[in-house]
């Protein structure tokens, strides 16, 4: 007889827990009222990751963006560059040729091959 109201017991102990956690009642207010302090602390710490996780991966996105625009700037200021170096050259040469007074001019046409067939 004792075996069966330890058992009714238990059923009962575990059909009451089921239904306060049905019913939003697992955890009473007692608890809350006896540790208030460590629950605020535990929620604020919470946020606290939250928020930094959130900083954390709008920061990254951001350098990343960064990143892809400083790709493309870097490459545009290596095309620029060559482009002005090319223009430097060329300008200087003319200059140099001037300067010798060897009457050499730029061409117009690209120059061609003179095939020489027998």
């Amino acid at each position: 007889m004792a075996k069966t109201e330890n058992n009714e017991k238990k059923k009962n102990n575990n059909d009451s827990l089921l239904l306060r956690a049905l019913h939003g009642r697992l955890i009473s207010t007692d608890f809350f009222a006896k540790h208030w302090l460590k629950v605020l602390i535990a929620i604020v710490m919470i946020l606290i990751y939250i928020t930094n996780k959130y900083q954390c991966l709008t920061k990254m996105e951001t350098i990343r963006a960064l990143e892809q625009e400083l790709e493309i700037v870097e490459t545009e200021r290596v095309r620029v560059r060559g482009e002005y170096m090319s223009l430097i050259r060329e300008s200087s040469m003319q200059h140099l040729v001037d300067s010798l007074r060897l009457g050499l001019q730029v061409q117009d046409r690209p120059p061609f091959k003179i095939s020489y067939t027998k």
